[in-house]
């Protein structure tokens, strides 16, 4: 029969930010310019999303009026 290793278990919390910590040192982060600039396009996205939603959500409304009668 085999005897088992009694040693201390590793935390799993401790291995998880430990590991997460590693995996963010290896991220290649923006400069500043560039994080500038990609916050500026997704608020133009946002924004352009927006407009094509509420007339598509309008339009829609319209079209359900007229056919329903109201």
């Amino acid at each position: 029969m085999a005897v088992k290793d009694k040693g201390a278990k590793p935390n799993a919390f401790q291995a998880f930010f430990r590991e997460t910590a590693g995996e963010l040192r290896k991220v290649s982060w923006p400069t500043w310019p560039e994080a500038r600039q990609l916050t500026g396009l997704v608020l133009l996205v946002m924004v352009v999303m927006g407009i094509i939603l509420g007339l598509t959500d309008g339009g829609a409304r319209t079209l359900l009026n007229l056919l329903l009668g109201f």
